[in-house]
This record gives structure tokens, C-alpha cells and sequence, in this order.
């Protein structure tokens, strides 16, 4: 077992006095740099040497040169200072301003389609330098409780793999804080001029060829409950893993398919797809910003907290063909 070292008497500064001395190859740069005198340099490279047993600088006619043992340290010497700043950087009070941080977004695609626009354009204007990982989340094969079924994303936001997510469930564990975002129901996309956005009965519809967004590939929907309820059915060609896909699929086919109605507002027209309201109701849901409670102590993280709910969507369109 090795032996533990004590650090407590062990000055970082002398980590920080290697890193300069090493940069600029002369004790009388680096006391410059530092703000200090050069007998404080050659008194710091004394207590280093002792610390760490070996010369680390030579003297040269034109300064200092490392030692194989000083050149073999600066690598590991480096990620230990890089680690400090980050840790005492994070301590220092959020300013979205002048922040780099990085957070991790995650949601189902339809969502995060909905939500990145308007928060990227917010980023841009009042934290331009912040930057945005987003994470597809999908919901836990085989539950059919909407809780249950998004339970590996509320494992990961108390992991720390992801800052907020955008979930649609109502229900949520006492330590986790969740804010409504909006509220979304869906609606049928189809090419311009298809059969369907003359006639869309629920005959018309029933018998039109749909696609399905399934990230497992199942031939069957929450749809196709809705319709096995009135004792009706349709025919499934095409899934697709995403609401995306799906639109790019549909524009250059005879299929159709639902997709949510802000989602359809934002992309829908870009595909050439026209809008049309379901011929039979097939519910709506919240979308709602979830984080641990815990977590939200965090300045940063509640800013990013706050810049999604203050962000501004595209209003759904109204009832009708569009």
C-alpha cells in the first residue's frame, strides 16, 4: 500500500512558480510574470526541489533549462493546475455573459425541435459564449405509465449526465423541481395536394397508408389505440425513428402521418407539408423542465432553468387546414 502524503504542507504556488519557470526558461522572466523578485523564484525552485528530490533547472548562460525528471512532471503538474482553476472558476459568481459552460439538454426530438430555436437565439444575444449539448431522450421500452416510462431520464438528471430535461409526465418524485413549458396535442401532416386534405374523414384517414415515429421500429401507436377504441383501424408502411424523419419521408410520399402541433408550426412548412386537425381526438400533453432540487442551487444551471421557461415558442396554429 503506498504511503499517503501529506499535503498540507504542500504549497500549490510552487506547482504554479514550476509552470511559469518552465514557460519561460529564466528565473528573472518568471519572478516578472509572477510579480515577484527573482531570490522569491530561486527560494520557491528551492522548496521544490526538496519537495519533489530532484534539481528540476539547470542553469544555462541564457537562463534555465528542465531537467528529464522536471520534463517528465509538466504534463502531470499542468492537469493538476488545470483541475484547481476549474474547480475555483466554478466558484465564482455565474454571469451568463461572460460564461463557457457547457450544459446538457435532454428531450424527446419533438421537443427539443420545438425548444432550440428560440433558446439558441436567446444564447446568442445574452450568453453568446455558453454552449448546448442535447440529449434524445426516449421513453422506457414496454411501460405504458407515462412515469414509468421516462424513469431512465430522471436517473440521469440525479446522475448529473444531463443539467434539465423537457419530459411529458405530470407526475414527478418530491426532489425533483418541474416547471411547465407548454402544453401540446397533435395534429395529421401530409404533402401538399394529398387526398387526405380535401376528404379527411375518419374514413379517408383510415384508409390512407401511415407512417409511425418508433425509435424500436413497432408497427403500431398510441394512434392506433385511440382508433382500436372505436372499433377501427389503419395500414402502418413506413416507421421512422424520429418526428424529423417522418417529415422528410411524408413529403415525398403518399403516407401521413401525427406529429405535435408546435412541432409542425416550426418545420412543417419548410418540407412543403400541410397541417390538418385529426379526425378523431387523440389527446394532448404538458411538457414540463425537470432538475433536481438540488441541483438548482446551482446559479448557472438555474439560469438555464429559467431561460426555458421564459423562452418564447411558436404558437401552435389554430384549428383547421393549414
Amino acid at each position: 500500500m503506498m504511503n499517503s502524503v501529506d499535503l498540507s504542507r504542500t504549497d500549490l504556488n510552487l506547482l504554479a512558480l514550476f509552470e511559469v519557470v518552465l514557460e519561460e526558461g529564466h528565473v528573472g522572466r518568471a519572478a516578472q510574470r509572477m510579480h515577484v523578485t527573482p531570490s522569491a523564484v530561486s527560494h520557491g525552485l528551492g522548496r521544490l526541489r526538496l519537495l519533489l528530490n530532484d534539481p528540476l533547472f539547470l542553469k544555462t548562460p541564457k537562463g534555465v533549462v528542465p531537467t528529464a525528471r522536471a520534463t517528465e512532471l509538466a504534463g502531470a503538474i499542468a492537469d493538476v493546475l488545470a483541475r484547481a482553476r476549474s474547480v475555483i472558476s466554478s466558484a465564482e459568481p455565474f454571469d451568463a455573459a461572460r460564461s463557457t459552460r457547457r450544459f446538457v439538454l435532454g428531450a424527446p426530438d419533438g421537443v427539443s425541435a420545438v425548444l432550440l430555436p428560440p433558446l439558441l437565439a436567446r444564447i446568442r444575444k445574452d450568453a453568446p459564449q455558453i454552449a448546448i449539448s442535447v440529449r434524445q431522450l426516449l421513453p422506457d421500452a414496454g411501460e405504458s405509465s407515462p412515469e414509468r416510462a421516462w424513469r431512465s431520464a430522471f436517473t440521469q438528471l440525479e446522475a448529473r449526465a444531463m443539467d434539465v430535461a423537457i419530459l411529458p409526465v405530470s407526475d414527478f418524485p418530491a426532489r425533483f423541481q418541474a416547471r411547465l413549458l407548454y402544453e401540446e396535442d397533435f395534429v395529421v401532416v401530409a404533402r401538399a395536394g394529398h387526398p387526405l386534405a380535401k376528404a379527411s374523414t375518419l374514413d379517408c384517414y383510415c384508409e390512407a397508408q401511415h407512417l409511425v415515429v418508433s425509435h424500436a421500429g413497432d408497427a403500431s401507436g398510441f394512434v392506433d389505440e385511440v382508433l382500436l377504441r372505436q372499433g377501427r383501424s389503419r395500414r402502418i408502411a413506413l416507421t421512422v425513428p424520429n418526428f424529423m424523419f417522418a417529415l422528410a419521408a411524408v413529403a415525398d410520399s403518399e403516407l401521413v402521418t401525427a406529429v405535435p402541433r408546435r412541432f409542425a408550426a416550426v418545420h412543417a412548412q419548410r418540407f412543403g407539408l400541410v397541417t390538418l386537425e385529426p379526425p378523431l381526438a387523440l389527446g394532448s400533453f404538458r411538457l414540463s423542465a425537470v432538475a433536481p432540487q438540488v441541483a438548482l442551487m446551482d446559479a448557472g444551471l438555474a439560469w438555464l432553468y429559467a431561460a426555458l421557461e421564459q423562452t418564447p415558442l411558436a404558437r401552435p396554429r389554430g384549428r383547421g387546414r393549414k
